[in-house]
């Protein structure tokens, strides 16, 4: 064998890669590859490909042609390889394996990134934030946090979201989809998150811990919350007193002092309130529920501030007699 020309279909050439090419017309294709030329621009985007049918793959992405649909849930896909991966969610199919925990995956473009969580390898940088990503993807997300871009709406409400995800999970709002079960009591939701924060009531679970007065809490929201008392932080102000508030929520029903607005409606006795706390209040009052209760006198109270304003009855008390009357209590 002395050159190309003498290449036929029977003969494996062996290239200096050391890959064996056992067709003549893959050849030149292979070459390109180890030569990095690339012929073939979108004219659109002006990106640069090695082969004409890979140009042809990616001009789907700017015409939205996705000729390859799922039979089972007729979703469509631009590429026959990404509908193959797609199909492994009907079926179960995981292939690859994490050879560190054994978790798989139905595509392998998850496993680099998953193996990034052993290694905590994260080679995607911001320029702006410097902040790191272990995935691609996630950086591409984060970036639009600094330019603002939000290139997903909703076709019901034209809400725009800067990712796909929280738009999927958006559109159960108009749905009202509840996927994700609570397996004790049946609750329902529309998020998964929002289900394992849900699981912590019955768990009693409370990863997240105040460093100043050791609380915990069962969501990073209510610990960052809580700081704010040690901070004094009241970020929220209110546009028609100029009161501030340490939380959004808080903002909210102030506001209400204001308008005069009454959400909260009671169907058995018909009184309505502004705040929430009073609602739940008067429900207690109703059904009996006491859910608070002085270890001292073994009072119970419907709402926890009544509580805190009993205990302090027991300010002045004298740590034996406090002793002696719960020890008498009990009795």
């Amino acid at each position: 064998m002395t050159g190309v020309t003498d290449f036929t279909y029977q003969e494996d050439l062996q290239l200096d890669c050391k890959k064996q090419i056992p067709l003549k017309h893959r050849l030149a294709r292979h070459m390109r590859t180890q030569n990095g030329k690339k012929h073939y621009e979108c004219e659109e985007c002006k990106k640069k490909f090695s082969f004409k049918s890979h140009l042809a793959v990616h001009m789907r992405i700017h015409s939205g042609e996705k000729p390859y649909e799922c039979e089972t849930c007729k979703s469509k896909f631009s590429t026959k390889s990404h509908l193959a991966v797609h199909m492994r969610i009907h079926s179960g199919e995981k292939p690859y394996e994490c050879e560190t925990c054994k978790k798989k995956f139905s595509a392998k473009c998850n496993l680099p990134a998953h193996m990034r969580i052993h290694s905590g390898e994260k080679p995607y940088e911001c320029e702006t934030c410097k902040k790191k990503f272990s995935v691609k993807s996630h950086l591409t997300v984060h970036m639009r946090i600094h330019n603002g871009e939000k290139p997903y709406e909703c076709e019901t409400c034209k809400s725009k979201f800067s990712d796909k995800s929280n738009l999927a999970v958006h559109m159960r709002i108009h749905s009202g989809e509840k996927p994700y079960e609570c397996k004790t009591c049946k609750s329902k939701f529309s998020v998964k998150s929002h289900l394992t924060v849900h699981m912590r009531i019955h768990s009693g679970e409370k990863p997240y811990e105040c460093e100043t007065c050791k609380s915990k809490f069962s969501t990073k929201t209510h610990l960052n919350l809580h700081t704010r008392i040690h901070s004094g932080e009241k970020p929220y102000e209110c546009d028609v007193c100029k009161k501030k508030l340490s939380s959004q929520f808080a903002l909210t029903e102030h506001r209400r002092t204001h308008t005069g607005e009454k959400p909260y409606g009671c169907e058995t006795c018909k009184i309505e309130f502004s705040f929430k706390s009073e609602f739940a209040k008067i429900i207690r009052t109703h059904n009996g529920e006491k859910p608070y209760e002085c270890e001292a006198w073994l009072e119970k109270f419907s709402m926890k501030n009544d509580l805190t304003r009993h205990m302090k009855t027991h300010a002045d008390e004298k740590p034996y007699e406090f002793e002696e009357l719960k020890s008498d209590t009990r009795c």
